[in-house]
């Protein structure tokens, strides 16, 4: 038996009663919490039937959580009702807690290849039966029926770990008359009265309660279908920046401040170079100590001016330093940057462009802020902090601020300077990244949004982090302003269907 199956019928053995499920120490509940059960309870035998009324409704829900939360996941879902939407994610190990018995019978018969556990989360040891970290813990409008939601969230910290998400998933309260209305007119399951709270309630709420919010989005403007072209509206049109406002849900993303998981020690410095020869020694000269473990890789891409050659003789000349000269065996910065990264030791990976218009002595802030964990990937931005003079085109500059707008509405998180070549993260989250690469495909010959994608889609914290850019003073620059404008505007489109419009 498998280690899931093993941790899957510890929790059976604990819970042996099928539709009884565990009955731990009763709790003092508020009034409001006992009408709460009261009513989860008598209305349990009809829910089924209320979701199948409002299947559409359901169906958009679960499509975007699918999107956060990929197959295969660890899940638990608080507040987990008849477990259908827990099952829609398919998790590899998936843990439902609702404190109502008879939605949990109904559950463990629809459902029997997940566990359900009864227990009321309001109560502090409700989650002490729970074993954790999970890749994802899912509270999906219970937030709405609880009594202290900064303290609920509080307590969740003891089942995460470093790379843990929380999904918060609720009604937008501009919607709450329609719901209401949808109530009385026997179109939506009646409801007892929820907290009302905003989207930036909710951020605030999980800040309290030591929850870093990665980001944040609303969707879903149309709960039914209207003989298809509801789906239309909630694909295209409910994510766009101003009417995204009105959209019925609003789901938020963060991660625990409490688990940073294993401190990082090492360092690898991947710097691709190709016809970069008279940069490669200044570029370890300038490299300064601020990790005692730093491993450098240069990796060559098929040069004409003697670059390889010139990272053979510096890794001679500074014998005490961790250099290694390889040649790139296909062709572009993206292969470059991934097959380094693939003979990497660090703990922490680092891409460095060899024109050294980012300046490596800066790069210990880079390293400071993933050590830290104020983020898990940091992109450099050359827009902040005036530059040198001919460092960037004006064209260019323009059309990256303009970029940088449409990428931060694309990936719900703050981007500047999507372009930038110098970007970090653990070496263990690009593992994760690679392994979900095959969502995106084979489409960025640079790398950048390899990355930038790979992280959004892994619900990554990410951090702009400004630098001076300067002018380059060998070589001549590889980036052509016509060609790569144009290829931005492919990535924006690409972005939008795969990451916004789902």
């Amino acid at each position: 038996m498998g280690l899931e199956g093993q941790g899957r019928a510890a929790q059976l053995e604990r819970f042996p009663v099928p539709c009884a499920g565990y009955s731990g120490t009763e709790i003092n509940r508020s009034p409001r919490r006992a009408a709460i059960l009261e009513h989860a309870n008598r209305f349990a035998s009809e829910r089924a039937d209320w979701r199948e009324k409002a299947a559409f409704f359901h169906r958009e829900d679960e499509r975007y959580l699918r999107f956060l939360i990929p197959p295969g996941s660890r899940v638990l879902e608080i507040g987990c009702g008849i477990g259908d939407t827990l099952a829609s994610l398919r998790p590899s190990y998936g843990i439902g807690i609702d404190f109502s018995a008879a939605q949990l019978c109904i559950a463990r018969q629809r459902h029997p290849d997940l566990i359900f556990i009864e227990a009321d989360v309001e109560d502090p040891s409700s989650l002490v039966t729970v074993e954790g970290p999970f890749d994802f813990i899912l509270v999906l409008d219970t937030i709405g029926s609880l009594d202290d939601c900064q303290g609920f969230l509080d307590r969740l910290h003891a089942i995460c770990s470093r790379e843990t998400r929380l999904v918060i998933g609720y009604f937008s309260h501009l919607w709450y008359p329609a719901l209401r209305a949808a109530e009385a007119i026997g179109l939506r399951m009646p409801q007892p009265e929820q907290n009302v709270l905003s989207p930036a309630d909710l951020r605030h709420l999980s800040w309290l309660a030591d929850f870093d919010p990665v980001k944040s989005e609303q969707r879903l403007l149309s709960p039914v279908s209207v003989f298809g072209l509801g789906r239309f509206v909630n694909r295209f049109l409910s994510v766009l920046p101003g009417v995204r406002a009105l959209s019925l849900r609003h789901y938020l993303v963060a991660r625990s401040l409490r688990c940073k998981g294993e401190g990082v020690t090492s360092v690898t410095i991947v710097i691709p170079a190709r016809n970069e020869r008279g940069n490669i020694e200044p570029a370890v000269q300038r490299i300064s100590q601020f990790c005692e473990d730093i491993e450098i890789i240069f990796i060559e891409g098929h040069s004409k001016d003697g670059t390889f050659e010139e990272m053979e003789r510096v890794k001679q000349a500074f014998p005490r330093k961790d250099i290694k000269a390889v040649r790139q065996p296909g062709k572009g910065k993206a292969d470059a940057v991934f097959s380094a990264f693939e003979i990497a030791r660090g703990d922490v990976l680092m891409i460095l462009d060899a024109d050294l218009t980012m300046p490596p002595e800066q790069l210990g802030k880079f390293y400071e802020t993933i050590r830290s964990g104020k983020a898990e990937f940091v992109n450099g931005s050359r827009l902040v902090y005036p530059m040198d003079e001919g460092a960037m085109r004006f064209l260019n500059l323009i059309a990256n601020k303009v970029f940088s707008y449409l990428f931060s509405w694309l990936l719900n998180q703050r981007y500047t300077d999507t372009l930038c070549g110098t970007k970090v993260l653990r070496r263990s989250d690009f593992r994760r990244l690679k392994a979900g690469r095959a969502y995106f495909g084979d489409f960025d010959p640079f790398g950048d949004f390899d990355l930038i994608f790979g992280a959004s889609k892994l619900n990554l914290k990410s951090a702009d982090l400004p630098i001076r850019y300067v002018a380059r003073s060998y070589g001549e620059t590889q980036i052509s302003r016509f060609r790569h404008g144009w290829m931005l505007l492919q990535m924006v489109a690409f972005a939008f269907f795969k990451i916004k419009a789902i």
